[in-house]
């Protein structure tokens, strides 16, 4: 996995490159008229709003634990990741629907066409080196996973937002581009509009994906299948433990993850014992998964466990 300081510069090279490129699209749209080329300037302002946020969550999310919030402050991050989905549907997609059906219904003619083209040509610069920088972090934590169900399973939702953004800011310029040259070729005002009402479906779906995964994220997953795997078949080999009937986990950060262990121990042992055993199992579990932030051991018997997880619905990671 890739460490923080590498998730942060992922976000700050997209601020950067979002900001330039808002800047100079607003300039664009001011000096050209066009409808598409300011969705485009609000698309990449509203971005850049976003990298602020992520960075602010990503820092609030580094806090320790304290007397307030025990577990630490993990799941900070995951509130300001869905502020910042609702932020792209509310501002991004909801200014160019308007910005489409206005110019739609009082279509102007842009003038000097080929101040666009040029500001188009340098965004796809700009978004293209983001997007790829982005793309190789997630790529480096995927593993063999495709890429949707790497974004489903992902637990860091810093990378993988920044990069649906940039996918996002990438379709948003060839439909800009589409709708620039399609009005200027056959003097139509109307199809700059309509590249505005694109722009604003490609960013409501943005918007939507994001918001339903961070949401998950946000009301509590369970840690990755092969976390909890891990967990249980290392308390299996402890001699003293004779059952691990199951564990159960929640991911409250990127890097936080709270689990809970029901085991049976030999019924020789004595209170020290089962302590050392404890102890032992705790050291070697933090030691494969330096993610589990706390951990939570409950002598059961399989038959309890059974019984307890058979009153509500099976959760998944009840193994």
């Amino acid at each position: 996995m890739r460490s923080k300081p590498f998730a942060s510069r992922v976000v700050l090279v997209a601020f950067a490159a979002n900001l330039a490129i808002a800047l100079t699209k607003f300039t664009a749209a001011a000096l050209t008229g066009s409808s598409a080329m300011l969705s485009e300037g609000i698309h990449s302002l509203v971005d850049t709003v976003n990298e602020v946020l992520l960075l602010y969550g990503m820092k609030r999310a580094g806090k320790p634990a304290d007397v307030s919030h025990p577990f630490g402050y993990g799941r900070e991050l995951y509130f300001w990741s869905f502020i910042v989905a609702l932020l792209v549907l509310a501002l991004g997609a909801g200014a160019s629907f308007y910005e489409g059906v206005s110019h739609l219904l009082d279509p102007k003619p842009m003038t000097s066409p080929r101040i666009n083209y040029a500001v188009l040509a340098a965004s796809f610069v700009f978004e293209g080196s983001s997007w790829w920088m982005t793309l190789k972090a997630f790529r480096a934590t995927k593993g063999s996973q495709g890429y949707f169900e790497a974004f489903r399973s992902s637990k860091d939702p810093s990378t993988f937002t920044v990069l649906f953004e940039d996918t996002a800011a990438l379709v948003g310029l060839v439909i800009a581009l589409a709708g620039i040259a399609g009005a200027h070729a056959l003097a139509m005002p109307q199809l700059d509009g309509i590249a505005s009402l694109g722009i604003g479906v490609v960013l409501a779906v943005s918007s939507m994906l994001l918001a339903r995964e961070t949401k998950a994220l946000l009301i509590g997953e369970p840690a990755l299948p092969q976390v909890r795997a891990s967990i249980l078949r290392i308390a299996c080999d402890d001699p003293a433990i004779r059952t691990a009937n199951g564990v159960i986990t929640v991911q409250i950060g990127p890097r936080q993850i709270v689990a809970a262990l029901s085991a049976e121990f030999e019924d020789a042992l004595t209170t020290s014992d089962i302590e050392a055993c404890v102890n032992r199992v705790e050291d070697a579990i933090r030691c494969a998964h330096p993610d589990i932030t706390v951990l939570f051991v409950k002598p059961q018997t399989p038959g309890t466990w059974l019984r307890r997880t058979a009153d509500g619905a099976r959760m998944p990671d009840q193994t």
